[in-house]
């Protein structure tokens, strides 16, 4: 199918890439791509203010104290590690 997109510069830097390598046209290149998004499982997302995930972890808001190994110590004690 024939049609138009307006894609970002890093976008079509990174199909033009992909068709080089592979061989293919930028048409199958970016078809390809989109599957490849489509296919990617969601990323979880429990309600409004969720934390973002990086790598299998998530990152919290700084906080302005430093944890120290008294801090987990304590903690672990609490919960009876």
């Amino acid at each position: 199918m024939r049609t138009t997109v307006n894609l970002s510069d890093d976008a079509l830097i990174a199909a033009q890439t992909h068709a080089r390598r592979r061989n293919i046209s930028l048409g199958e290149a970016v078809s390809e791509l989109v599957r490849r998004g489509a296919a990617a499982p969601a990323p979880a997302v429990s309600g409004a203010g969720a934390v973002p995930l990086r790598g299998r972890f998530a990152l919290l808001p700084r906080r302005d104290e430093i944890v120290t190994a008294d801090h987990v110590r304590a903690l672990m004690e609490r919960e009876g590690v």
